[in-house]
């Protein structure tokens, strides 16, 4: 499981997620596992810990 450390990085990643860049240049989260569509990151850069479209690291939908 992901644990936040406190010191501005993540412990491990979080599974049956990923994320990608909108057109707009935000990051949104999807579900891996259902196909929803989740929040949008609204400060720049992408979510720590989170894995990025196309990747495979959790697939198949973990």
């Amino acid at each position: 499981m992901a644990k936040n450390t406190g010191d501005g990085h993540r412990k491990g990643a979080v599974t049956a997620r990923t994320q990608f860049q909108r057109p707009d240049g935000l990051f949104q989260k999807r579900n891996e596992r259902t196909g929803r569509m989740m929040e949008v990151k609204q400060t720049p850069g992408p979510y720590k810990g989170v894995a990025k479209e196309p990747d495979g690291r959790d697939t198949p939908n973990s």
